[in-house]
This record gives structure tokens, C-alpha cells and sequence, in this order.
């Protein structure tokens, strides 16, 4: 039975409960199936009861809280997308910038995600448990979502004609001609119907993460040709190369994110204190309840806390519209919104920076995402409640769009807040006071006093994590990082896949130190990364 949805009919009314969930939660054929069949979700806290009764009662209120309109929307002025930039106070009051981050971290931080979670076929409207949802990512940072399975296992991804085993990229048709200096630009491989030849399908969400997947996809091939000039390789097969380089391109990524990433998301301070300390709450290896004993062959797991909630505060990082490029030399950069449902699914060049497009204009100058001291970077938003407008009707469900919902319920946060209720996750409170940390007061929370999900309270006294995190964040450390709660679940789980992975260097060389070109020798950032693999055209 397909999806039934009712939409907004005036203001945050909606009535937005289905009867059945369609077979995917997003648009995302690649990867086809699990890493391992015992690959799936598990809880941090499992001795935590839900923060409300799992019934379609509650969550008509979540999604009312997360709706369009409502209090976790910013209500963005959305006119115009260059004054969405260059005049916030006027056209995004409620949605402050933050100073301390560039605007692509909000990207990389998604790109993160769907290196380590996938969830493709829990229901929508449904109670389930984790311990029977599939996780279609391995549970490390690994970059599986960019190598799939290898060159044997996923050869649509890999060409090999120089005699070594690289990424196939593809030149975007007309990009010299709206590029500065006439730089000719790249595109992830797509098929005759323009759809991403990938490992990880949303991945070609938006022109933003699809461009930093390509960028991931040129930096392996920038190492290959790297190693190919070092005397040890020259006369090595392509197998060996291509394996040395795969083990360097996932140990600098992994420094980026334990040395740039964390230490910005939750304090470096936090961080130190989880390598000196380990880890209180998260087991990487913990088992889930439908595993025998026998089969548990030592995976790790990702905890609900994490990816439902806790990992979902970059929702509220993005902001409403970017400056993708600065356009060719002596004319207009491209500005565009995020997500613009207005516009029309069909079109091969929308005036949004949805993905799955290929056209001259859509490739990415990272000068405006990350640092690379020519004043020319943006900030992301601050963790707040204030989510950018964008984000509250995703396009989709006019037409299939990669990485993106197509079942009616269009709104990010309400499609977040929906699942809480499913997997019955606890609230931010009982969280708080089972990691001994300061707990919020209901006074606090009172923009939640009005929000019953059942008889027994009300969400000021206990608060779906989600919303708790955020507003933690926005209270105790003005929306710059995570706040205490927010920054445990993400700081241990981050540190425990990074540990427990036996192929990543933490576990396997913890005193190494990059080895590539960058501009600080023995350090590694992501704009070392992007100038390596060659995606940093001068402006």
C-alpha cells in the first residue's frame, strides 16, 4: 500500500500519520544490501524507557513540533538567495551564523554520517526496535561509502586503463565556460539517466556533498599518482598501490576528523579528556538482541542515541542558501537555496542546489566552504532550535530525488522527531541524569509546555533527545558546539569506532602522523585535502 499523506492546511495543522511506510526511506539504490546480515542498530541505553508512549498520538506531536512553520522552524526570509547571505540579520533573524565554523563543515559532517550509517527500510509510522533495522554502512570510518566493495567487488566505481587502479570521474560538458580561468570541471560518474555511479547514493543529495564526494574520489587518485613517483612503487602492482593508497587516503581522513572535525564539534577540551579517560557509555562491540552469541563475529554497532538523535544536530548547521561559485572570470558567482521545492523535479538545471543534475554551473568553489585564508569562506548556523527553512519541505515527493524522502512527510526535523517515537528513545533528561551531567529544567524548555505526546506530561519535562541536544547547545554553549549530553554520545561513539577500527591508525599506529603534502607538515586539514586532490582551482 503506498504512502497517504495529508499536508500542511493552514499554518503547523497537519494530519500526518500514514497507514504504512513505503519500502525505502529514501532514495538511495546504492548500496544494495548490507555489509553483514548481523550489521544492524542497537541502543547506548537500553535500560532508558521512552520519552513518551510509542502511539501515532505521539507522534502527531512531534511532527507538529518539527513541522513547517513551527518553533524548530527559523521562518527565513527566503526571496532572495544573496541577501540570505549577505544580510542574515534582515533575512534570517532567528538563524544565527557561527563564527567558529566555515560553512562545509556542515557537508563534511554529512558525509561522515552516511560513512557509518544507512538505515534504507525502518518504517515510518511505525513502532520498531534497532536490534531489527539493517545498517547498510559498516560501523567504522572507513570510507566503505566511497569504495564500496573494492575494485572486484564494485567495478562500476574504478577504471584501470593506465595501469592503475583509479576513480572514474567525469568532466562536466560547458564548466570551462562558467569556471574562473576557464578550469574545466568535475562531476561524479552518472548514467545515461543521470544517475550517480557511487557507493552511497545519498551522497548525490545536494551539488555540496556530491562535490565533496567527488573531491574523496580525486584525492584517492591524487595519492595513486603521488605513490607512483615514490622509487618503493614504481615497479609494484597496481593491487599494492592501490592498497597503500586506500590505507593513506582513510588515515589522513580519519586525522581530519579526530584532529579538525571533533575538536570543533565538541571541544577540544572534550576531547582530550575522552582519549585520557576512554569511554563510559558506548561498547562498540555490545550485541544486539537478535545475534547469537555465536554469530557475533565482533562488529560494532551503532547506538540510536547517536544516529536518530545525538548526530542529527548538523540539521541545524545548514544554512539556507550558499554561494556554490564564483562563476567565470569577470562575471556573476551562482547563488542558489539548498532545497527550493518550487522549483520544477524535471529540470535538468533547477535554481536549487538539489542533486542528481548535471549542468555547466553545478560544481563547487571551496574557497566559500572551508579556510583557505583569502577571506573568501562562509560560517554554517549555530546549534540551535532554529533550523533553516530549507530543510523543513524537502523536494521529493513530486519526483524521485537522490538521498532525499518521497513518502510526503517533507520536513527533516519532523521526520527525525517521527522516529523517536518508533525506536522509543529516552528522553534528553534521563539521558542527562544517567551520564551525571546537568539536566535542563522544564523552564527551560517551556517552548515545549504545550506539547502533550501523551497523558502522563509534556515534552518541557521530557524532551525528545533530539530537541534536547539542540537546545542544550544553544543555552550552555550559545549554539557555537555541542553541549554536554550532545557532545558525549558524539564525542564516544566518534572515538570508539576510531579506536576499535583495526585497519585505522588509532588502533593500529596511534603515534603516526600525515605523511602527504600539506601546509603544516605532520598536520592534515580538509583544505590540505582538497588542494591535494586538485579540486581548488585558482580564483
Amino acid at each position: 500500500m503506498k504512502h497517504r499523506i495529508s499536508l500542511f492546511l493552514a499554518g503547523v495543522s497537519l494530519n500526518l500519520i500514514a497507514a504504512s511506510a513505503p519500502a525505502q526511506t529514501v532514495v538511495a539504490p546504492f548500496p544494495a544490501s548490507p555489509p553483514d546480515p548481523n550489521n544492524v542498530f542497537t541502543r547506548m541505553f537500553p535500560d532508558l524507557p521512552s520519552f513518551a508512549e510509542q502511539t501515532d498520538t505521539a507522534r502527531r506531536t512531534v511532527q507538529r513540533l518539527g513541522a513547517r512553520g513551527g518553533i524548530l522552524d527559523a521562518q527565513d526570509n527566503l526571496t532572495d538567495p544573496v541577501r540570505s547571505i549577505t544580510e542574515p540579520a534582515v533575512f534570517s533573524p532567528r538563524n544565527r551564523d557561527n563564527p567558529n565554523m566555515t560553512a562545509g563543515v556542515t557537508f563534511l559532517g554529512q558525509f561522515l554520517d552516511h560513512d557509518l550509517t544507512l538505515d534504507k527500510n525502518s518504517p515510518l509510522n511505525e513502532n520498531t526496535s534497532p536490534g531489527e533495522i539493517l545498517n547498510f554502512r559498516t560501523a567504522a570510518f572507513d570510507l566503505d561509502s566511497v569504495y564500496g566493495d573494492g575494485p572486484s567487488g564494485s567495478p562500476q566505481l574504478y577504471d584501470s586503463s593506465s595501469g592503475r587502479i583509479k576513480f572514474i570521474v567525469e568532466t562536466i560538458p560547458g564548466s570551462d565556460a562558467v569556471s574562473r580561468h576557464g578550469v574545466p570541471r568535475n562531476d561524479v560518474p552518472r548514467d545515461a539517466k543521470g544517475n550517480a555511479l557511487i557507493a552511497d547514493s545519498r551522497n548525490d543529495e545536494n551539488v555540496i556533498l556530491s562535490q565533496l564526494h567527488l573531491a574523496m574520489l580525486s584525492f584517492h587518485n591524487a595519492v595513486t599518482d603521488y605513490l607512483d613517483e615514490q622509487p618503493e612503487y614504481r615497479n609494484a602492482s597496481a593491487e599494492d598501490v592501490f592498497a597503500e593508497a586506500r590505507r593513506l587516503v582513510t588515515w589522513h581522513y580519519q586525522w581530519i576528523i579526530l584532529h579538525e572535525f571533533l575538536p570543533a564539534t565538541i571541544g577540544q577540551d572534550r576531547v582530550d579528556r575522552m582519549q585520557a579517560e576512554g569511554l563510559h557509555y558506548y561498547y562498540p562491540r555490545q550485541r544486539a538482541r537478535r545475534m547469537d552469541k555465536k554469530e557475533e563475529r565482533g562488529l560494532a554497532l551503532i547506538p540510536i542515541e547517536f544516529a536518530v538523535a545525538a548526530y542529527r544536530f548538523g540539521h541545524s548547521q545548514a544554512r539556507p542558501s550558499y554561494r556554490l561559485n564564483f562563476g567565470a572570470t569577470g562575471g556573476s558567482p551562482f547563488f542558489a537555496f539548498l532545497f527550493d521545492d518550487n522549483q520544477d523535479p524535471n529540470s535538468s538545471d533547477p535554481d536549487d542546489l538539489r542533486g542528481g543534475k548535471r549542468a555547466p554551473r553545478r560544481f563547487v568553489d571551496w574557497q566559500t566552504f572551508f579556510n583557505f585564508g583569502d577571506s573568501n569562506s562562509r560560517p554554517n548556523k549555530r546549534i540551535d532550535t532554529k533550523l533553516s527553512s530549507v530543510i523543513m519541505n524537502l523536494p521529493g515527493s513530486r519526483a524521485a530525488s537522490p538521498g532525499l524522502p518521497a513518502d510526503g512527510l517533507q520536513s527533516l526535523p519532523a521526520r527525525t522527531l517521527t522516529r523517536h517515537v518508533n525506536f522509543g528513545l529516552p528522553s534528553g533528561q534521563a539521558v542527562a541524569q544517567k551520564m551525571h551531567l546537568p539536566v535542563l529544567t522544564p523552564e527551560q524548555l517551556a517552548d515545549l509546555a504545550t506539547y502533550a505526546a501523551d497523558s502522563k506530561s509534556t515534552l518541557d519535562n521530557s524532551t525528545p533527545l533530539f530537541f534536547y541536544v539542540l537546545k542544550e547547545a544553544e543555552l550552555m554553549e550559545d549554539g557555537l558546539r555541542l553541549g554536554p549530553v550532545g557532545a558525549s554520545i558524539v564525542g564516544e561513539v566518534f572515538m570508539g569506532l576510531l579506536k576499535r577500527d583495526k585497519g585505522g591508525f588509532l588502533h593500529a599506529h596511534p603515534d603516526w602522523r600525515p605523511t602527504l603534502p600539506s601546509a603544516q607538515p605532520g598536520r592534515f586539514m580538509m583544505t590540505d585535502l582538497l588542494k591535494f586532490a586538485g579540486v581548488v582551482p585558482p580564483l
